[in-house]
């Protein structure tokens, strides 16, 4: 897919390769890339990728990546700070939004777009707040493991009820790649009762998702990881709407650092919100 933009801009689809220069752009924006984050985006749906280049040079990009038939998710929208002010963002959003067909699409809109959001018909849905600083590292928590591949079906199966699509493609990769480890807990009859990954980042370690049953459950699991971090700041985005995690992060002394808001442009299906405790990444949902 290609599009002609403003002043010569060219809009296509995007390599993994120029993704590790858009990482750089949203890391400059304090996003905290995931240092593994590409391969598992573009395990996805490799064709949601785009980059507007002026004389072959990127300047903007977005993403608009399909989970089945219903359902996408928008992240990465930037434009290179230098050439900002001449369209170059909304030719790009237009190209990559049309990617997404009859989808019903989500994103996680920072502060400042979010009135641009509206014009383009996304509906606010709650408030996704980042908390972060060095967690407590306490007892070794009862009932949590390293999970193993046995577990895959049961994570992807807890997933796909935590979350508005089925995305086993996606999971493959998130739960093995580079730096990335998963834990589980299970109940006394062998029930999966939660899930959590943690990975590296540019700034932090970032944990994402924390999916769990119960306030229990997300702490056994957060203190599982915040061992794994060994004294290294963590970041993790809950949603405001789940009064037990905003509880669980203060408990844990974690502190607020910005906001984002959910935003649809239609109807989701039905998830399980009360159990997710943090988002799995602002870029991908």
């Amino acid at each position: 897919m290609t599009s002609p933009g403003p002043d010569g801009l060219v809009v296509s689809q995007a390599s993994p390769d120029d993704w590790k220069v858009v990482g750089g752009w949203a890391a400059d924006e304090g996003w905290n890339p995931g240092l593994s984050d590409t391969a598992s985006f573009f395990a996805q749906d490799p064709e949601g990728f785009f980059v507007g280049r002026i004389d072959g040079e990127p300047v903007s990009a977005i993403s608009v990546v399909n989970y089945g038939p219903d359902y996408a998710f928008l992240g990465f929208y930037l434009v290179r700070p230098d050439v900002r002010g001449h369209g170059y963002g909304l030719a790009t959003w237009r190209t990559a939004l049309a990617h997404a067909g009859g989808r019903t699409v989500g994103l996680d809109g920072v502060v400042a777009q979010q009135g641009n959001y509206r014009k383009s018909g996304f509906e606010l849905a709650y408030r996704t707040v980042r908390f972060g600083g060095v967690a407590p590292v306490g007892e070794d928590p009862s009932g949590v493991r390293a999970a193993e591949p046995a577990d895959r079906a049961a994570i992807t199966a807890y997933d796909s009820a935590c979350y508005p699509a089925d995305r086993p493609v996606f999971l493959e990769s998130w739960l093995t790649a580079p730096g990335h480890r998963t834990v589980v807990r299970h109940t006394e009859d062998g029930r999966l009762s939660g899930y959590a990954v943690i990975r590296p980042a540019r700034d932090s370690l970032r944990i994402g998702p924390l999916f769990a049953d119960t306030a229990d459950d997300a702490e056994a699991l957060f203190a599982a990881l915040a061992a794994d971090a060994d004294g290294k700041p963590v970041a993790i985005d809950v949603p405001e709407t789940n009064a037990a995690a905003v509880a669980l992060v203060e408990k844990l002394g974690l502190t607020p650092s910005f906001e984002t808001a959910r935003m649809y442009t239609g109807p989701v299906r039905e998830f399980a919100g009360e159990r997710t405790y943090g988002v799995t990444s602002l870029e991908l949902g």
